[in-house]
């Protein structure tokens, strides 16, 4: 598909939540099913109380903090972000995120498009 320029309003994206994490939601922006070739932007939201369990992934990710704050962590360190932060996630880094807030949280997260292996750490 050749690209073709496009506005996408709020909440048009694809919706669904993820089957492995507890309260995690998954809006995808732009992919490359819409004609972007390198790089796919999707928004996620973690309830309160939600987590996303330990993983890899093949791609590198890279985040936005939209609101909230939240724990995420990479190896072995946790780090508190907050909406402003950004976050770098190198491929096959382990990482995982927990929201201890009484508020839902939202991130941006872009990635290179293409395959990505998800792999849970058990």
């Amino acid at each position: 598909m050749a690209e073709e320029p496009f506005v996408r309003r709020q909440g048009e994206g694809s919706h669904e939540d993820v089957e492995a994490a507890d309260g995690l939601g998954k809006e995808v922006l732009v992919d490359e099913s819409d004609g972007a070739p390198s790089l796919a932007l999707r928004r996620f939201t973690l309830d309160p109380g939600g987590s996303v369990p330990e993983h890899t992934n093949a791609i590198e990710h890279e985040q936005y903090v939209l609101q909230g704050n939240y724990v995420v962590g990479i190896d072995d360190t946790e780090y508190t972000v907050s909406a402003g932060d950004t976050v770098h996630i190198p491929a096959e880094t382990v990482h995982w995120y927990r929201n201890e807030s009484d508020e839902q949280v939202a991130f941006l997260c872009a990635v290179p498009t293409g395959d990505d292996t998800i792999h849970l750490v058990e």
